[in-house]
């Protein structure tokens, strides 16, 4: 029941946003709805529910662990929304209300499915429902980035069903009464799954969700969407939408490991990773804007997190604690952007200089973002970068080791020119900005994730740990401990 629950919570608070007519107070649901979604998954920490729905609805460490950091992620920014939506008279809310509810209840069945092509349609429901949000400021450029983001949302979830059918074909001649695409099912009879459908279908399925996460060379539309929509939709593009992303590809991995492929699979993950991490170093450099900065930098990350799976065993523990780190730490950058970008009216170094001095307590909070994005102690991304870096090197990977080292350093280099130039020097006086400065909840929601990313960074807790090695466990195919 629960685990219903968990989906319908989130839907009932979309339908009852569009009901309520009042723009001052239908932000107020989204708390409420919220913390009830967070304390359901608080319960299933305590013990997982059974599975529901004739085996399709399920929770085991892995779909836990991403659904417990949307849960936290969308709690925090609905905090942040009650004071950022009205300080937007000019915008109606109801929408956007509706939409960040939405994509809790979408994200969320992602997460407790047990069935390929359940996971692909609560993808295809969360990249619809995020479309608005995108769109909220409602420009030409707006615009024209919520486009680019439909369409290559469109390429990858049709390049990710493709590869559901494929893996349905895998299956195919030896599945017997059961569904195909059950993901047990799979994982039992992956000695006897086509291996060449196989491999097409983990490819589409890579490629396809991929997209999504925002792997180069399919990542066109992260600048553009991340650049123009307001910073809310930020954290929740960046750090709930893509660990979704992420979830379908680890379930595809797992199957391809208890099928003997695991080596085929870490090998593409390797490609794709480094990929990523290259195209976001050339294009980090010299950029002036500092919210495509972020898009940028999100890429990075995801080839991260492709590159620790393929790593093997502890390279998957570190991926695993990194999208922990990375989802925290991005609500952290996008949240304080956008109040830097309403305070000053722009988001490029042409216009934004000085923000220490115009606001203080974001400006601050958004150096110490970059600081902890970039993999800098004592925040959490360094303990899962450098867990990273070792898992490379105790694999004798040194070749792939030395590429990571170095294109984090240009990372650093590029990141820190924009962030450096935007927090300091004197303050720049522009009338398009707000010249509200810094407000309270605009100013606590950053705050509890720049917390977060601090305490992961001096310590991790051993129920974290634990549910961490079960879940890597899970996805490398090894015995539980």
């Amino acid at each position: 029941m629960i685990l219903l629950a968990l989906i319908l919570v989130p839907v009932a608070a979309a339908a009852a946003a569009l009901a309520v007519g009042s723009d001052r107070w239908r932000p107020a649901l989204l708390p409420a709805a919220f913390t009830l979604h967070a304390a359901m998954v608080l319960a299933c920490w305590r013990r997982l529910p059974e599975p529901a729905a004739a085996g399709w609805l399920a929770l085991d460490p892995l779909s836990l662990l991403v659904l417990t950091l949307a849960s936290v992620v969308m709690l925090v920014c609905s905090v942040y929304c009650l004071e950022y939506l009205q300080l937007r008279p000019d915008r109606h809310n109801r929408l956007f209300t509706a939409c960040l509810a939405f994509i809790l209840g979408a994200v969320s069945l992602v997460c407790v499915s047990r069935h390929m092509g359940l996971i692909w349609v609560g993808m295809e429901a969360a990249t619809l429902a995020a479309g608005p949000l995108v769109n909220f400021n409602r420009s030409k450029r707006s615009l024209e980035a919520v486009w680019k983001y439909l369409m290559m949302g469109s390429l990858g979830i049709g390049l990710a069903l493709l590869g559901t059918y494929f893996l349905a074909l895998a299956a195919l001649p030896s599945h017997g009464p059961e569904d195909p695409l059950l993901i047990d099912v799979l994982l039992a009879r992956a000695s006897t799954l086509s291996v060449p459908w196989l491999k097409g279908a983990f490819i589409f399925l890579l490629v396809g969700y991929g997209t999504k996460m925002g792997l180069a060379p399919l990542h066109s539309w992260k600048p553009d969407a991340y650049g123009e929509a307001p910073g809310v939709a930020g954290v929740v593009l960046a750090g709930v939408l893509t660990s979704c992303a992420f979830l379908g590809i680890l379930r595809a991995f797992q199957v391809c490991v208890a099928a003997g492929l695991g080596d085929f699979a870490r090998g593409l993950l390797v490609g794709m990773g480094l990929l990523s991490m290259a195209t976001a170093a050339v294009f980090i450099i010299g950029q002036r804007d500092f919210k495509r900065l972020l898009a940028y930098s999100s890429v990075e990350h995801m080839g991260l997190l492709a590159l620790g799976v393929g790593l093997g065993p502890a390279g998957t523990y570190a991926a695993l604690l990194h999208f922990i780190n990375n989802g925290l730490a991005k609500g952290v950058l996008f949240l304080t952007a956008g109040n830097i970008h309403r305070e000053f009216g722009g988001k490029t170094m042409d216009h934004v200089h000085g923000a220490l001095r115009r606001v203080p307590y974001s400006a601050t909070l958004f150096l110490l973002g970059f600081v902890a994005i970039t993999g800098s102690p004592p925040f959490g991304p360094f303990i899962s970068e450098f867990s990273m870096l070792r898992a490379a090197v105790n694999g004798g990977r040194f070749g792939v080791a030395a590429a990571m080292v170095s294109l984090l350093g240009v990372i650093f280099i590029g990141m820190a020119t924009t962030v450096l130039s935007v927090v300091y020097g004197p303050a720049k006086a522009d009338p398009a900005g707000s010249g509200r400065g810094d407000s309270p909840f605009l100013v606590a929601a950053p705050l509890v994730f720049t917390a977060a990313v601090v305490g992961l960074g001096l310590w991790l807790p051993g129920w974290l740990t634990s549910a961490l090695d079960g879940a890597a466990r899970l996805v490398v195919g090894a015995p539980p401990a």
